[in-house]
């Protein structure tokens, strides 16, 4: 089955943007990743350093 050009050209031009759209939030879902454990790290450092001072007093 033969598609015209302009139907290809619409198809193609679809693809790469559904792509550029998942590359775009793959990117955001990592740098929010990112985020979230630098965070948690924080928190458990927070946690961390508080228990150690309840044990040393």
């Amino acid at each position: 089955m033969k598609r015209s050009r302009t139907e290809v050209g619409r198809w193609r031009m679809l693809r790469q943007a559904s792509r550029r759209k998942a590359r775009w939030l793959e990117g955001q879902s990592r740098r929010n990743m990112r985020i979230h454990t630098i965070r948690k790290c924080v928190l458990n450092h927070q946690r961390n350093s508080l228990l150690f001072a309840i044990h040393s007093i």
